[in-house]
């Protein structure tokens, strides 16, 4: 008998992030995340995936994170990454079918990526290296001092700190080149800057790379290129802000890369650059977004580029034609992809729906059926289904008029009775509803308790076109608040839900959970996670609200305080009469914990209504999906809690009324 979704699932979910496929051979290698349980942390371990038949083979073991698969050109070899040396991650080797890997070279730092040369004598890496930050880039002679971990962390640039790294200028990260036999290893660049990405053009003689900008600002990145013995080191791109993962055309002729112009801007468009010419153009208009730079591959012919497209809330696979710039889909669906991988036959990757687990999937290129390749979370069979719909609703546009905005509407099938539902924002806003199992996890124990969520896509989202995502620029708040409001009223005339209505969010969904605290007494309840509550103090304080927020309230490159302190939370929340629950990570750099502070302390001090703060030490902007397992228990512990406390109890409690749902607060 199949039995409801609980909390502590998570410590049973699998999960692959990572997809390398050997080409000729039909096979993927794949990194699988689970939990430690009794460590209170993660492993990873790599396993093969034949595409063809149902044959997965686990080629690493143990308590470490293994990751990053690579396959060597001929593949008779697998090149990763593992900490298992109980140090910082290391270039391990192995033979193709299994065996005992090998350490090869050690690196004084982290490595942070590699690539085979594609004649296979050698690997390219990228590794950190220990810099004095008191000589604020200028060169130095030797290894830099050993830190002690009370040293002083000075900060001579931007950005100083990196939500999950923390303080950064004592290390640069840059390239070396790895020899496949012997572990030597020569560094390639040298400078104040980091290599973010690179790629190997296929006939092993120039590098292409995305680094960091040197002088103040470091948060933009250009695109570089050098040959792989580190000489003629050039800079291919002037005007844009964002370059990330550059891959190589098999004739050498393009590079093609994601990245935007604007400094703050989230939404990444897909671009070619001509490597003779250093002439750079999108390749695809400005509708079509890319759901991740790692997705890019090149057809062997050099015709085509297939990606993972973000369209409407929801990733296809696409093939884009070079140099034209033709669009075509060739895997649709309802639903959002993780990793994606490909060979000559078949593309290969992991879905990710509230209705299924994440498990790899393959179809040939031609077409055909998909075909489930793992069975990672065979225990998801022996739970209840869960149902989720992306369906519409007609809201207000902001500007005097109506829309159709779209959202997931997940629940138990067959549920007759008007319920419970939560209102759950998405982060950005420049995104959209993200559908992955490890931060959501308290969607499906509330759906099995009798629970709708709605994910809407409200204006701001990315994936529904530049005017829809930009038009939220400056009016945080304004114009998505009543688009929430809207389609909540649309269920509710519909009889799916009832007034049990709550609200929450991380970051932006953060920032609109506690707006929304302050202008609409709807929400009976609200669960407010790293949010933006102040945008004035945002600005100084986050790793990217310095170029990030002028952006967002469209004041950019100057910063209007003014404006700041109009469009921030922390005005408003003094008026709210919701019982709110603050969850931060102690260590939250993206959103630092003054951001609830503020709003929890303004909340309490303003009257009698409920609020509670909870942060957790250690954990960073990602701790509900990425944080320590015991951390993201505790969290969706306490949201469904608060939930059936103030949302459910308090509704059915004697007396209890929806009189004042309709309710505006003054402004």
């Amino acid at each position: 008998m199949r039995q409801p979704f609980q909390v502590a699932d998570l410590y049973l979910h699998q999960k692959i992030t990572e997809i390398e496929c050997a080409q000729g051979l039909g096979i993927a290698a794949c990194t699988v995340r689970s939990v430690d349980r009794e460590q209170d942390g993660y492993s990873s371990c790599i396993w093969s995936y034949e595409l063809t038949g149902p044959s997965a083979r686990q080629l690493t073991r143990g308590g470490a994170r293994d990751e990053a698969p690579r396959w060597s050109p001929t593949a008779d070899r697998l090149a990763f990454l593992s900490d298992r040396g109980g140090g910082s991650p290391q270039v391990y080797l192995m033979p193709r079918d299994g065996g005992e890997a090998r350490q090869l070279g050690q690196f004084d730092e982290s490595v942070t990526n590699l690539r085979w040369t594609p004649h296979g004598r050698s690997l390219m890496v990228a590794s950190a290296i220990a810099v004095d930050p008191e000589l604020r880039g200028q060169p130095s002679f030797g290894k830099a001092p050993k830190r002690k971990t009370s040293a002083p962390e000075v900060a001579w640039r931007l950005p100083y700190k990196e939500d999950g790294v923390g303080y950064l200028l004592q290390r640069q990260i840059h390239l070396f080149a790895l020899d496949a036999d012997t572990g030597e290893h020569t560094q390639l660049t040298s400078g104040a800057f980091d290599v973010m990405a690179f790629d190997i053009s296929a006939d092993s003689e120039h590098i292409a790379y995305s680094r960091t900008r040197d002088g103040k600002f470091a948060h933009a990145t250009d695109l570089w290129i050098c040959d792989t013995e580190g000489h003629n080191q050039r800079q291919l791109t002037h005007r844009h802000a964002v370059v990330m993962q550059p891959v190589w055309s098999p004739d050498g002729r393009y590079i093609a890369f994601t990245g935007s112009i604007e400094e703050g801007d989230a939404e990444p468009k897909l671009w070619l650059l001509d490597v003779a010419t250093e002439n750079v153009r999108m390749l695809a208009d400005e509708s079509v977004d890319v759901a991740d730079a790692a997705s890019l591959h090149w057809a062997r012919d050099g015709s085509e580029i297939f990606f993972s497209r973000a369209h409407r809330g929801c990733h296809v696979v696409c093939a884009i034609s070079v140099p034209s710039g033709t669009l075509r889909v060739i895997v649709p669906g309802e639903r959002q992809l993780g990793a994606l991988g490909c060979t000559e036959r078949d593309f290969v990757y992991t879905v990710e729906h509230p209705s299924q687990p994440s498990e790899l999937w393959a179809i040939d290129r031609d077409g055909g059926e998909e075909r489930q390749i793992s069975d990672l979370n065979a225990w998801w069979k022996e739970r209840l289904p869960i149902e989720a719909k992306l369906r519409a609703f007609e809201v207000p546009d902001g500007c005097g008029g109506t829309e159709a905005v779209s959202g997931w509407l997940i629940r138990m099938p067959g549920s007759a009775l008007p319920g419970p539902l939560l209102n759950d924002v998405h982060g950005g806003p420049a995104s959209y509803a993200l559908l992955d199992f490890d931060t959501n996890v308290f969607w499906q124990v509330l759906c099995a308790r009798g629970w709708s969520v709605l994910a809407l896509n409200a204006v701001g989202s990315s994936s529904y076109g530049r005017e829809f995502c930009q038009r939220l620029a400056g009016h945080w708040g304004h114009y998505d608040l009543p688009q929430h409001i809207a389609a909540v009223e649309q269920l509710q005339s519909e009889g799916i839900v009832d007034e049990r209505v709550a609200i929450s969010g991380k970051s932006y969904g953060g920032y609109l959970s506690a707006w929304a605290t302050g202008h609409t007494m709807l929400f009976r309840g609200a669960v407010v996670m790293a949010p933006v509550g102040n945008i004035e103090t945002h600005y100084g304080t986050s790793d990217g609200g310095y170029y990030a927020d002028p952006f967002y309230i469209a004041t950019s490159p100057a910063f209007d305080r003014a404006k700041a302190r109009e469009m921030s939370p922390l005005q408003h929340v003094e008026k709210s009469k919701t019982p709110t629950l603050f969850l931060q990570g102690k260590e939250d750099e993206r959103c630092p914990k003054c951001q609830s502070e503020e709003l929890f302390v303004s909340l309490a001090r303003a009257g009698d209504t409920p609020t509670e703060l909870v942060l957790y030490p250690g954990e960073h902007h990602s701790f509900l999906g990425e944080g320590a397992p015991s951390c993201r228990e505790d969290a969706a512990n306490r949201i469904l809690s608060w939930l059936d406390r103030y949302v459910v109890e308090a509704m059915e409690a004697p007396g209890a009324t929806g009189d004042k749902q309709r309710e505006v607060l003054g402004s």
